[in-house]
């Protein structure tokens, strides 16, 4: 089963350290290779090259976090790390699902509120206007990974909380509203210290940094839904830039 003519299938101009890298990057991201790997000779065997070549892509993996390699014992997958790949109609839930892990929501308060400047201008609706607002905690197999901030435009989103409560998915309430299709028109990412309570949900370290997302969704007119703030977990989740989100 393990077969690739990698001379073959890979673009003109691609390293083939870095092909053989991306394969085993996709095959530990959806969870069919774990644990210990195989060692560099087989690995080298696998992929018809030498184990030079297979070395330059254990590095690489190593360099983002997706193994580690203890001397004397080999190397070994990062069972805690996540991909959210930011592509333009994806979600983290779709980057979960991907993974073959079980995504959750756990909406923890909602209420209207003016919006802010800032918000204001995400969503593109006047200062002070009202907007939905919800906290909620992203789960993977019942473990917190992130923090939300999530804003909607009013009224348009009135009824949207009892969707999403019955849902427990933003595409999902989507769906019910009427938008059948979104896109993400802007991700922003940026590393900041948690405020304490966030910390304590993502079960870290005050003074260890998590990864801020901002996201702003429209719908297939345009007009932004939702305004999104994320914060993960700066040793457990990747974020990858796909294509499609480019």
């Amino acid at each position: 089963p393990h077969t690739m003519n990698k001379r073959t299938a890979r673009p003109a101009g691609t390293p083939l350290w870095l092909q053989i890298e991306a394969t085993l990057s996709q095959e530990i991201l959806s969870r069919t290779l774990s644990g210990r790997l195989p060692n560099e000779t087989a690995l080298a065997e696998r992929f018809a090259v030498n184990r030079h070549t297979v070395r330059q892509a254990i590095q690489h993996q190593q360099d983002k976090g997706l193994v580690r390699i203890e001397r004397g014992r080999g190397t070994f997958v990062q069972e805690e790390i996540i991909a959210y790949r930011l592509g333009k109609s994806s979600r983290f839930s779709h980057s979960l699902s991907d993974q073959h892990l079980v995504s959750d929501v756990d909406i923890q308060s909602c209420h209207f509120e003016p919006a802010s400047d800032a918000v204001a201008r995400m969503l593109a609706v006047p200062a002070g206007s009202q907007v939905l607002r919800v906290e909620a905690l992203d789960l993977a197999d019942g473990k917190p990974v992130s923090v939300c901030t999530q804003y909607f435009p009013l009224p348009r989103f009135d009824g949207f909380i009892e969707h999403y409560r019955q849902s427990r998915s933003t595409s999902e309430a989507f769906a019910r509203l009427g938008i059948a299709s979104f896109r993400r028109s802007l991700s922003r990412i940026s590393a900041r210290l948690p405020r304490p309570e966030v910390a304590a949900a993502l079960g870290q370290g005050k003074q260890q940094p998590v990864l801020y997302v901002e996201s702003v969704y429209t719908d297939s007119a345009g007009t932004p839904i939702e305004y999104g703030i994320t914060r993960f977990g700066g040793d457990s989740v990747q974020v990858e830039i796909t294509p499609d989100s480019l």
